[in-house]
């Protein structure tokens, strides 16, 4: 297509016109703040290897040796994938060299969490080490932030949705503002009410649903305890679906078929904004829809050219 007349790419940043120079990164004199954590880290039995700011912003951070057993994960963050600490560990004992710092923040009992770096810190300890360098934030509160920096290993929708859970249920307790309020932090509406779904199911199969629930779901103005006893109800309501969902996948087996998409095949034939491009609807009215389409849900009317089109492979 022809660009619009008249129409402009908008313009980015300046070259070299953020930040600090190289040079002001390890100048100045840390503040109060800085030298107090600097303290603190040593009293823990650390070391603090440096003080620097950081070339972006200009923050001042610290640059640490930290005691492994006094670092762990966040407790709002994705589980350990055991085939990814596999293979991360057996690249760093092959390296012998730890050249990635984990980034964490001290908390007020000494100990420190990482949001950023959880499988290098679960190798470098399965491999015996007695400490590990870590970026210390001194913000607290960033362990929340430091989380969109995680791209150790790519994350799927149960795991970005237990994430957000965890985080909304941590934060609940910590500053109950409203849940809109961290719209940035959860990404999405739907990882909220899909993580309470999987903290009752494990295996459940979240990203079928995921298509639907972006066209019905939004943040909540509500504040977080109120809004996460909304997202439980809406959990409960969707594993009622998924339940449903289940009995007519079940059903189309019976009938022999199989392929790997049979789940989202039954979640798209009973969607009723399936056709209706762009459209919203409300939550609660939306998924009982979808569940009495489900329990209705006919396998003899279906054909095999008609679940073929779904991108999966299907045979009578």
């Amino acid at each position: 297509m022809a660009k619009k007349a008249g129409a402009r790419k908008k313009k980015g940043p300046e070259p070299l016109s953020r930040g600090l120079t190289p040079r002001q990164v390890a100048t100045g004199s840390p503040p109060a703040a800085i030298e107090k954590l600097a303290a603190a880290v040593v009293a823990d039995g650390g070391s603090v290897i440096g003080t620097y700011r950081d070339p972006l912003g200009g923050h001042w951070q610290l640059l640490v040796g930290l005691p492994i057993d006094k670092v762990q994960p966040t407790p709002f963050q994705r589980d350990l994938s055991d085939s990814h600490l596999e293979r991360l560990a057996r690249s760093l004992d092959k390296l012998d060299r730890f050249l990635d710092p984990i980034v964490a923040v001290r908390r007020d009992d000494g100990t420190y969490w990482t949001s950023n770096g959880n499988h290098r810190r679960a190798a470098v300890a399965a491999l015996g080490g007695r400490s590990i360098t870590a970026l210390l934030v001194p913000d607290a509160a960033m362990a929340y932030e430091i989380l969109a920096l995680n791209i150790e290993k790519a994350h799927n929708v149960r795991e970005k949705s237990l994430e957000a859970i965890r985080m909304a249920r941590d934060l609940a307790a910590l500053d109950p503002a409203p849940e809109r309020q961290y719209a940035d932090l959860f990404e999405e509406p739907s990882f909220l009410t899909l993580g309470a779904c999987y903290e009752k199911r494990g295996r459940f199969a979240g990203g079928a649903y995921q298509p639907v629930l972006k066209r019905i779901e939004a943040f909540l103005a509500a504040k977080l305890p109120s809004a996460l006893d909304t997202r439980d109800g809406r959990a409960r309501a969707l594993l009622e679906l998924d339940d449903a969902v289940n009995a007519a996948v079940s059903a189309l087996k019976e009938r022999g078929f199989e392929s790997p998409y049979l789940k989202a095949f039954v979640v798209a034939r009973i969607n009723p904004l399936r056709f209706q491009r762009g459209k919203t609807a409300e939550f609660d009215a939306t998924i009982e829809k979808m569940t009495a389409a489900a329990l209705e849900f006919d396998a003899s009317k279906v054909k095999s050219e008609q679940l073929a089109r779904t991108g999966g492979p299907a045979a009578e």
